[in-house]
């Protein structure tokens, strides 16, 4: 293990985009932790992880990965084989198996509402991008937000490719496989539910488990401290191995 302190890379999922950290970063900074919000394009996964795998590349090592959502699928990809990636950290996030897609693993299970309350857009290239209804937004997103502040968040959301969601992990050997795995997610997800959560940590033996009562989708937001903690855990892990 590298002696040099851990830099800590967030990647944002469908439907939010790098400010959704910005609550997350305020109490890693002030526990003296370096972090980077990586803009994820949520055009397709291999270009996402690939967008991702440079973000990494740029930082050095060792990083501690942390996907939201979707986010899930793409640090998935973007540890595969990645010796620069030390940790793993789910935020309400699909942990996948090779050739898994978003869209199977949101329906494994019953509960989301996610696939009623989309909106296609169509695309000059072909195929639609997609969005949650602003009417709703708050509702399937972020129940546990403000409603000024979902407000916001509804006109700010980042549209996914419905390319993106349907395609599947091409990874033989994903992140988590080999890589220590720490999960925190919300038990009133609407997007996931929280049965695909719980099924995604164990899948991975996680180290560190957290539901939080009451939770949304919304976790990085709603909730910045309990991720915060969840990653401080993560950073905390490395740390005293490297000692």
């Amino acid at each position: 293990m590298s002696e040099k302190k851990p830099t800590v890379v967030l990647v944002h999922g469908a439907f939010a985009e790098s400010a959704s950290w910005n609550g997350v970063i305020e109490i890693l900074q002030r526990n003296g932790v370096d972090c980077v919000a990586a803009a994820n394009p949520l055009r397709s996964l291999a270009g996402d992880s690939a967008a991702v795998r440079d973000v990494i590349a740029s930082v050095g090592s060792p990083i501690v990965l942390v996907g939201h959502s979707y986010g899930g699928l793409v640090i998935s990809e973007a540890s595969a084989d990645n010796d620069a990636v030390a940790a793993l950290v789910y935020v309400n996030a699909f942990v996948p198996d090779h050739g898994k897609t978003a869209f199977d693993l949101s329906t494994e299970y019953p509960g989301s509402t996610l696939a009623d309350a989309l909106e296609p857009r169509p695309l000059s290239t072909g195929g639609v991008e997609l969005v949650i209804r602003p009417e709703i937004y708050r509702h399937q997103f972020c129940a546990d937000v403000p409603a000024e502040q979902s407000a916001v968040m509804a006109v700010t959301q980042r549209p996914v490719t419905q390319a993106a969601l349907t395609d599947p992990v091409s990874a033989e050997v994903p992140g988590w496989m080999t890589i220590p795995t720490w999960c925190v997610f919300g038990d009133e997800d609407l997007n996931i539910p929280v049965a695909e959560h719980r099924a995604g940590a164990a899948r991975a033996h996680a180290r560190g488990i957290r539901e939080v009562s009451g939770g949304s989708h919304a976790l990085t937001v709603s909730q910045p401290g309990a991720v915060a903690d969840t990653i401080l855990h993560a950073v905390g892990a490395l740390t005293r191995e490297a000692a």
